[in-house]
């Protein structure tokens, strides 16, 4: 959170939605799973009514995740095309402290069951572009690195699921730190089966993996 401009200190309430995978905890009426469980069933008017009530909630995001959720910080994660399910247990995470960051907690608390759900939904469904355009020299290393270390539970296209978040195209510099994080150990990133992948890695490969994921489609 270092170097944030303090007039988007506010924003920062979602800052870290995409940082940590978490086995999803058990559903409860404040959570928004059953709303959002319900609305991945319903009408396309109903859905759409839920993007326009999420795009509204999600306002003051875009002062560090962008328009089109693509993070204006490089430290911080884009949320577009993350799964709508990962997203609700992140901001439940934060809400009970599983993860600390005063921030997030506070929107975990201050947010309704409905404005959960739709903020999830609408960050789901919007486009998710690469962070970088061009593949850069290592990539295709990084790609096999990928394959061999992460594919289990991110997936083979790194799209991610309910409980492990989407990295394709993720800010390079995001990446970056988290994968460090790890496997230095420390306070913001404690998931053991993460830090074990990343030490499989082994930190000389991360530029490799962090090439070939931040220009994935």
């Amino acid at each position: 959170m270092m170097g944030i401009k303090p007039k988007a200190a506010a924003t920062l309430l979602v800052a870290a939605l995409c940082g940590l995978a978490l086995p999803a905890a058990a559903a409860t009426p404040a959570d928004g799973r059953d709303i959002l469980a319900r609305l991945q069933k319903g009408t396309p008017v109903e859905q759409k009514a839920a993007i326009d009530a999420g795009r509204k909630v999600a306002q003051f995001c875009a002062n560090c995740h962008g328009e089109q959720a693509g993070a204006r910080y490089a430290e911080l994660p884009n949320l577009a095309g993350q799964h709508p399910l990962y997203l609700l247990n992140q901001i439940e995470v934060f809400r009970t402290g599983r993860r600390l960051e005063p921030f997030m907690q506070g929107l975990g608390k201050a947010l309704s069951a409905e404005e959960k759900a739709s903020v999830a939904y609408y960050y789901a469904n919007l486009p998710a572009t690469p962070s970088v355009a061009t593949p850069g020299p290592r990539s295709a290393e990084g790609g096999q690195l990928f394959a061999r270390n992460c594919v289990r539970c991110h997936g083979p296209e790194a799209r991610g699921g309910e409980n492990f978040p989407r990295l394709a195209g993720q800010q390079p510099e995001y990446l970056r730190q988290t994968l460090k994080r790890y496997l230095k150990g420390g306070p913001e990133r404690i998931y053991p089966p993460m830090t074990a992948a990343v030490m499989a890695l082994g930190e000389q490969n991360i530029e490799a993996v962090v090439a070939s994921l931040s220009s994935l489609k």
